[in-house]
């Protein structure tokens, strides 16, 4: 397979998995399913299902790729490595305006004349400052499709902008760069390794028919950073191809 690296900025972000209630997470970086619909809208390719329904499907048909996620760093003069990038994770207040299950706050809703009478406060999480490495391989058909949606060469309609998580934030820069600089890479775990400082379940392919078939896995970055992905930093997105 080819591979392609992408440097990704964006002044806001938010990538937050199925949940409900008050408090609104993000994870601290792009999970892979959330890089996979990227690379994918890059390359020009619908995700969407065409088949009617209540609930819009992914295609079945999406090419399967392996792809690495991580924080990009700079040696200092002293030698310790840090983040290149001052990102961090911040909340805010939000008014949350829906529809209350049962009666709750029945005696408003004649006061709204038909309209949402539940406004809940709400406290959202947001990345400020997303400066990250994205790794993709796959064939190099598909990856000089990406290459030439970023130099807006795709003549073909795409369904639009690529957005950092919320469709209010969008990226300032997608560049490819020929190698990556050294790099903390978030490796995936397994249940017998010792626990690792930031870890994050991070989802991997995305089930809107059934989300308790959404498959997600522990990533925690690695120790000490490197230029090259450790193998265990490459996950198979959405899922792992079937043998021929």
């Amino acid at each position: 397979m080819e591979c392609l690296w992408l440097r990704i900025r964006a002044p806001f972000a938010a990538f937050r998995g199925f949940q409900a209630g008050v408090y609104r997470s993000t994870s601290p970086i792009m999970p892979p399913s959330a890089a996979f619909g990227l690379v994918l809208n890059l390359a020009g390719i619908e995700m969407r299902d065409s088949t009617p329904g209540v609930t819009t499907l992914t295609r079945e048909d999406l090419p399967c790729l392996k792809l690495a996620i991580g924080v990009p760093c700079k040696e200092l003069e002293n030698g310790d490595v840090v983040a290149e990038t001052d990102s961090e994770v911040c909340t805010l207040y939000q008014q949350l305006h829906s529809y209350p299950v049962g009666n709750s706050g029945k005696e408003l809703k004649a006061r709204t004349h038909g309209a949402k009478f539940w406004i809940t406060p709400v406290r959202r999480e947001m990345l400020v400052g997303l400066d990250m490495m994205l790794g993709v391989q796959g064939d190099r058909e598909l990856l000089d499709r990406v290459k030439r949606g970023l130099r807006g060469e795709l003549d073909e309609p795409r369904y639009g902008l690529p957005f950092a998580g919320d469709n209010n934030f969008l990226f300032d820069q997608i560049n490819i760069v020929a190698e990556p600089p050294i790099t903390q890479w978030y490796i995936q775990m397994n249940p017998n390794d010792r626990p690792m400082r930031n870890s994050y379940r991070l989802t991997v392919g995305i089930n809107r028919a059934d989300n308790s078939k959404t498959s997600g896995f522990l990533y925690a970055p690695i120790e000490t950073a490197t230029t090259e992905p450790p193998d265990t930093a490459w996950t198979w997105t959405p899922k792992e191809p079937a043998m021929a």
